[in-house]
């Protein structure tokens, strides 16, 4: 499984890619990674998965940010609604594991509320 760029890789690619993640995901939510995909791919997956795009990205994954600016760009561009995007990696690991937790404290003083997604 690979973070494919829908436009850069052939739709049969990217399915197959899909497949073999679901394998060991199990779920019916699909973000696009970099929230770009072909038509033709949206197409094929929407059939089988709940397309989730998201409209606010933290950036934790930028080396050239310090946590704090992680958190600053969650406050600064949050709104109703957000989708908001933190990684699960090695290379994020310590921003995300900085920010996370105060985005979600501040979110909620501020009145946000969280829910779950639609599995279906």
């Amino acid at each position: 499984m690979h973070h494919l760029q829908g436009m850069k890789v052939t739709t049969r690619r990217y399915l197959y890619d899909i497949t073999e993640a679901d394998k060991l995901i199990g779920s019916h939510l699909y973000r696009p990674p970099h929230g770009i995909m072909r038509w033709k791919q949206a197409k094929a997956i929407k059939d089988h998965y709940n397309i989730i795009m998201y409209d606010l990205v933290s950036r934790d994954y930028s080396r050239k940010l310090t946590p704090e600016q992680v958190l600053d760009n969650v406050k600064r561009y949050a709104r109703n609604g957000s989708i908001i995007v933190f990684h699960d990696s090695i290379k994020a690991s310590a921003n995300m594991r900085y920010a996370m937790p105060k985005a979600i404290e501040w979110l909620m003083a501020k009145g946000y509320e969280f829910r779950t997604l639609p599995m279906e």
